[in-house]
């Protein structure tokens, strides 16, 4: 990569690193290293590194908080995004925030309270940022992002465009998206509320997350999909699988639709129970079960 690297060098103004261990910048704490990790100062300086990248056809990703992502241990031929400083929240008139992919979940619903504006208190409880959020539908507590979406800021082959939610494909835990255009910004609009009921209901949010979902060990949150009226975790738990494990990943024992890395587990551990998981509960239910979570890289 070192060709590459240098005509990299020559337009991009942000941070490099090369063979960086995505294990660093994931959730899970797995994952081989990425040819070259690349952290762009603001949307222009992601666009020069995106058009070398496109001469070269060089693979790209764009990693977010590393939630929801699995990278294979064989790490990834290409490069890896991290839009982290690309991360302005800005609230509008009319109830509307703007909300740059690289913002924190938690910050946003910060925002959004202090300004008295209600709708996304469940977003309290999310972590990773705005951009991978929206890529996975993420929702809790009945309450999905796509409910409070207007419109999509989306960089592609044809520059920076703006989307309106009627045009955008998504659905449960789901935006279908060209792998190669690049969410920069999301736009909301909210109601207003009062903070006294808003901050309440995100302290339920808090609250319901530490009694259920506090798994003090590294994970990526909810492993697999919810199948159209159960839940997945409820079906692990039937299928007899609370605690399982192989090599380092393990069924949480707290809640078992996370999966945890109990120190030391490979990419390869969380893949083989994974695929452990979904054969049992099959046998058992009859149900196939979906990951949720992005699977990378190479072997």
């Amino acid at each position: 990569m070192s060709l590459h690297s240098e005509a990299i060098h020559a337009v991009f103004r942000g941070d490099l690193l090369e063979q960086e261990p995505l294990s660093l910048h994931t959730s899970l704490k797995v994952g081989g290293p990425a040819d070259i990790f690349a952290i762009p100062r603001d949307v222009e300086d992601l666009q020069r590194l995106l058009k070398v990248l496109d001469e070269r056809q060089i693979p790209r990703i764009v990693v977010g908080g590393g939630y929801n992502l699995l990278v294979r241990d064989g790490g990834f031929r290409g490069i890896a995004i991290s839009l982290e400083k690309i991360n302005r929240l800005a609230v509008r008139q009319g109830g509307e925030i703007r909300a740059e992919a690289g913002g924190r979940n938690m910050d946003l619903a910060r925002l959004a309270e202090a300004h008295g504006l209600s709708g996304l208190e469940f977003l309290v409880g999310i972590p990773g940022t705005v951009g991978g959020a929206v890529r996975m539908n993420a929702g809790a507590h009945g309450g999905e992002i796509f409910d409070y979406l207007v419109s999509l800021e989306i960089l592609g082959d044809d520059g920076l465009l703006t989307h309106d939610r009627k045009t955008l494909n998504y659905s449960y835990r789901s935006l279908q998206l060209d792998p190669n255009k690049i969410i920069i910004a999301a736009n909301f609009r909210l109601a207003a509320g009062s903070r006294e009921y808003i901050s309440s209901a995100m302290d339920a949010c808090l609250q319901k997350r530490r009694e259920t979902q506090l798994v003090r060990l590294p994970t990526a949150g909810s492993f697999f999909k919810n199948p159209p009226g159960q839940a997945a975790w409820r079906l692990i738990d039937e299928a007899g699988l609370r605690g399982m494990s192989i090599g380092g990943a393990q069924v949480s024992e707290v809640h078992t639709n996370f999966l945890v890395n109990r120190g030391g587990a490979k990419a390869a551990d969380f893949l083989n129970l994974a695929a452990f998981i979904k054969e049992k509960v099959f046998a058992a239910s009859g149900i196939q079960l979906e990951e949720e979570l992005r699977i990378t890289g190479e072997d």
